[in-house]
């Protein structure tokens, strides 16, 4: 009796494996904040808002700062500004016209298409804020649209409820929890994993923008329809 052909093994679909192109150092503009690549010229900002009552604990799930001085933080801004992997950017609302925070792309893998958004610093002033949501979202979509990549992850430490809150609201689904993954400051860390595939994407910067859109916010600067409802509404499998 002839032997049978070997089964094959369940694998993935195949995609297009193109790499991806690299994120440029350059800016990116929005209709309330404007994202510049940082430079050494941001830290006297930068320093100024990170004095901003209630700043402290926004360090403490950062792997650096707070920072003692201002000439800290021009050394943290140079070393940040000289990598591309992560490549940072320097955050400015059109309200204030300063320099209130950064937040990077990181874990750069072209030939995997993926791609994370990460090492989010927004001082008080800029927190909770449509300037916030606008310049997190403008990353996303240049990483998803304008460079095609498949996978958009974000990372935070598993206690860091904001952020945890932060990535549900932008539609990002969770993945799970990596356990004592690092050590932060000389302490153990779980990392919680999320993200944003592809075809996922369409729907989640669409009710991203619906959120930012003019029509959107009243006379006095408040949204009229909270960003965790309209995802919620067309997406309902990303609440909780």
């Amino acid at each position: 009796m002839p032997d049978s052909a070997p089964s094959q093994p369940p694998l993935g679909p195949e995609v297009d494996s193109t790499p991806r192109p690299l994120p440029a150092r350059i800016p990116h503009r929005g209709a309330s904040v404007d994202l510049e690549p940082l430079h050494t010229r941001h830290a006297a900002e930068l320093w100024q808002a990170s004095q901003a009552p209630g700043a402290e604990p926004g360090w403490a799930y950062l792997g650096y700062g707070p920072f003692t001085d201002e000439a800290a933080m021009h050394r943290h801004a140079a070393g940040f500004a000289a990598q591309h992997d992560p490549i940072a950017w320097a955050v400015r609302p059109h309200r204030t016209g300063t320099a209130d925070g950064w937040l990077t792309l990181m874990e750069i893998s072209p030939a995997d298409a993926a791609i994370e958004i990460g090492h989010i610093w927004f001082s008080p002033r800029l927190q909770r804020t449509r300037a916030a949501t606008e310049a997190m979202f403008l990353l996303m979509r240049h990483a998803m649209d304008d460079l095609g990549y498949r996978r958009l992850v974000w990372k935070c430490h598993a206690m860091n409820q904001p952020s945890r809150n932060a990535a549900a609201r932008l539609g990002f689904r969770y993945e799970g929890t990596l356990r004592a993954i690092k050590v932060i400051k000389g302490r153990l860390r779980d990392t919680a994993q999320f993200s944003i595939l592809a075809d996922e994407w369409p729907a989640r910067r669409d009710a991203i923008a619906a959120w930012l859109d003019d029509s959107n916010w009243d006379a006095e600067g408040r949204p009229r329809a909270p960003l965790a409802r309209v995802v919620d509404s067309p997406l309902p499998w990303i609440a909780g």
